[in-house]
């Protein structure tokens, strides 16, 4: 299995980045992966240098391009910050890849599972988590701004909440539960913000 002529490393990289998601780092075999990508083994640490450095590429262009999706979602520039955060959640749980079910989201099923032993990728996961909870503090300091959250929401608590909720869902997600469920999950959620200052009136 000799190296394609045109090799694209970007290319390789994002077809990496599918088969760590679909079955984590450890059940990845280099075998794997140079079948994935159509390297020998020889030409794949000759191009990544090995396995674990190829896995990080794959966490950072995962965490390149979804951090760039979750940010555009956020926007509450022109719409209700609840109608947001609702898509947004919902749109966490019912856009696996391929149209495919049961993937959750790389990012939390690396901190799962390798998390607590390899701090280059804790660091890793824990600068994309803050991503997240900035995005979410932003979304809802703007609609307080706007008048659409109540001033005495604590938007720190609020957004630990939602991130918790965020993640649990993801996992859950990966498991296979109901959608219904994890959808009445995410309407509890973002009920918990309680009414907005109109309704409450």
């Amino acid at each position: 299995m000799a190296r394609p002529r045109q090799f694209d490393e970007k290319d390789a990289v994002a077809s990496a980045t599918e088969l760590f998601w679909r079955r984590g780092y450890h059940a990845t075999s280099v075998r794997d992966l140079g079948d994935k990508l159509r390297l020998t083994p020889s030409s794949l640490y000759r191009t990544f240098t090995d396995k674990h450095t190829l896995f990080l590429r794959a966490l950072d262009h995962y965490r390149a391009t979804e951090s760039a999706e979750a940010r555009q979602r956020l926007d509450v520039s022109d719409r209700p910050v609840r109608d947001v955060l609702r898509e947004w959640m919902r749109w966490l749980v019912t856009c696996p890849p391929d149209g495919e079910s049961g993937h959750g989201c790389f990012v939390v099923n690396t901190a799962t599972e390798l998390g607590t032993t390899d701090e280059t990728v804790r660091r890793r996961t824990e600068a994309a988590f803050e991503v997240t909870r900035q995005a979410l503090r932003s979304a809802l300091a703007e609609g307080r701004d706007r008048g659409e959250v109540s001033d005495d929401l604590d938007i720190d608590d609020a957004v630990e909440l939602l991130f918790t909720t965020v993640l649990g869902l993801q996992v859950r997600e990966r498991a296979g539960h109901d959608l219904k469920r994890l959808t009445a999950a995410i309407d509890l959620a973002v009920r918990s913000l309680g009414p907005t200052p109109t309704e409450a009136a």
